[in-house]
């Protein structure tokens, strides 16, 4: 069983490479626009700014590569184990599994990451934008100079729109498509109400001052949740570990005693 086991597995790449109308990696590419996007990779890079289609070919063919890796070396040790054939189709099938959700739970912690680093950036852009409207900028050219002075994901999505608007875009258009591209309630509503403001003619000053007064009252709610949630994760240590050995510390003596008084 251990070399047949061994020579199959030697001869699945070798059959392959005998075929010179293979390829792998077209194969692999076939594969993947085959198989579909269920867990929605392409919009996930998409919103990090992501938006080659051959991104999402090179995220899929890493998770065939890592999986590949794995299983071929686990089938080694297999082979060397002489574990029951059993395992060989259980093993495998649980390995693949379980680094495709690593790798799919990577991309979505890097995709919250950047949504919480968007609604931090957003009352100091919001403020900057403010700051340079009241110079007598316009909103185009205030957007693009934030773009070029501010650091974070959000000035990042300023320098998109530029972008798109560089390449004949309407501005409108290209804020439209940024609002649908990041998922925040409060960058969706400032830019409808920048876009509203710019189409009726409305003070757009007064527009960014009322959202910046949101933004920051929205920042301070989120900073006291954090805080109450941190407080209480911090109450975990005191009443589990902390507490129960101050209380056996003070009771340790007493019990020394009253055991030597029980002895005498």
């Amino acid at each position: 069983m251990f070399h047949q086991l061994t020579i199959l597995l030697l001869l699945v790449p070798v059959i392959f490479l005998l075929n010179p109308d293979f390829s792998l990696e077209l194969f692999s590419i076939r594969s993947i626009h085959r198989i579909g996007d269920k867990t929605s990779v392409r919009s996930k890079l998409h919103e990090l700014g992501v938006h080659d289609e051959r991104n999402y070919e090179n995220f899929r063919y890493r998770e065939l590569i890592i999986v590949f890796l794995a299983i071929f070396a686990e089938f080694l040790v297999l082979i060397f184990l002489q574990a029951p054939p059993a395992i060989f189709l259980v093993l495998p099938l649980a390995t693949g599994s379980g680094i495709i959700f690593i790798l799919e739970k990577a991309l979505d912690s890097e995709v919250k990451s950047h949504r919480e680093s968007i609604e931090s950036d957003f009352p100091a852009i919001i403020e900057m934008l403010t700051l340079s409207l009241s110079a007598g900028e316009t909103p185009l050219s205030a957007m693009q100079r934030v773009s070029l002075k501010a650091r974070g994901a959000l000035a990042q999505e300023f320098s998109s729109v530029i972008e798109d608007v560089s390449r004949g875009t309407p501005f409108s258009d290209a804020l439209d498509e940024m609002g649908r591209r990041v998922h925040s309630l409060s960058l969706r509503r400032f830019i409808d109400s920048l876009v509203i403001a710019m189409n009726r003619g409305a003070p757009i000053i007064e527009v960014l001052h009322s959202h910046a007064r949101e933004a920051r009252d929205f920042q301070r709610s989120r900073v006291l949740n954090a805080a109450a949630k941190a407080e209480m994760s911090m109450m975990i240590p005191v009443v589990f570990l902390i507490l129960p050995i101050s209380i056996l510390f003070a009771l340790w003596p007493s019990l020394s005693n009253l055991n030597l008084f029980a002895q005498g």
